[in-house]
């Protein structure tokens, strides 16, 4: 047997082996836990890209911010608006937090009963993570 062919042996073997020994995963095995959600609750709902940008107004149809962003905490629970007050066109704004169950849908603004201004200007400011 010429060297030529004792190479071609040894890989057609080593394949062999290869392709015979059983592929183990990579990694911890994932669970995924479902929870089956009725689809009508969600047509009541608002989707959050139609939220944020929207303005807050109070009783009286004053506007005393926007909707800048949308928080969920990791809990889980009840997610947060970040809403930006005062300025103009950018400068001097202040963004403070709510939650967004205090917000009520009134036409195309959110309304936020009991806040003013001043109010919302009192609150203590939200700084986002870098």
């Amino acid at each position: 047997m010429t060297f030529a062919n004792r190479l071609l042996a040894g890989a057609v073997i080593g394949t062999m082996m290869i392709a015979s020994t059983p592929l183990m995963a990579q990694g911890a095995a994932q669970t995924v836990a479902l929870t089956k959600i009725d689809p009508s609750t969600l047509a009541t709902g608002y989707r959050a890209s139609k939220v944020v940008g929207a303005t807050v107004v109070n009783e009286t149809n004053e506007t005393v911010g926007t909707i800048d962003d949308l928080i969920i905490t990791t809990d889980g629970n009840v997610p947060y608006a970040v809403i930006s007050v005062g300025g103009f066109l950018g400068m001097g704004t202040k963004y403070v937090v709510v939650s967004s169950a205090s917000l009520v849908v009134q036409d195309k603004n959110m309304l936020l009963r009991g806040a003013t201004k001043e109010t919302m200007q009192s609150l203590p400011d939200y700084k986002y993570a870098k």
